[in-house]
């Protein structure tokens, strides 16, 4: 038996060294947990991401009683910027969160397991990763494709 190491690559950055373009997607991403719908949770989400057309889209949150009935901020993001432009490949996905306290978390926060399969699916389907800003108030964690978190990802290819 051999053991295989897997490792996520993963960047640790100041929002001062990432680029203008990446910065304004965190702010927009910091803009959508104000549109959260998180009364049960109080964990308020926002995801912001850009086409390769150059279009943004700003997802949030929304939770319901019924709680299988909500949507992460991530796939609401995707989800419409797909229903509008179904041919544009994602490039790039900024997601921000506060707590219950209403502050912003001190760590980057990433994506659920389902958001991370929506999202190799999409990068599957394009053939075209998404660069991944996860902020935090310490630190902004940049990836190059979802593949990083889920290096033995499971899709139809």
């Amino acid at each position: 038996m051999k053991e295989i190491e897997v490792k996520p690559h993963i960047w640790e950055a100041q929002m001062d060294e990432l680029t203008p373009e990446e910065r304004s997607l965190i702010e927009q991403a910091i803009e959508g947990t104000n549109r959260s719908y998180s009364p049960y949770s109080l964990f308020h989400v926002g995801a912001a991401l850009k086409l390769q057309n150059g279009v943004t889209f700003i997802g949030c949150n929304q939770e319901n009683a019924a709680f299988p009935a909500g949507i992460c901020a991530e796939r609401s993001a995707i989800f419409a910027a797909g229903a509008q432009y179904p041919d544009q490949p994602v490039v790039m996905l900024a997601i921000a969160a506060r707590s219950r306290e209403g502050e912003f978390t001190n760590e980057p926060v990433s994506p659920c397991g389902t958001c991370r399969q929506v999202l190799i699916e999409t990068e599957t389907r394009f053939q075209h990763p998404i660069r991944i800003l996860l902020y935090g108030q310490r630190c902004v964690y940049v990836l190059d494709s979802i593949k990083q978190l889920m290096p033995l990802s499971f899709t139809e290819f």
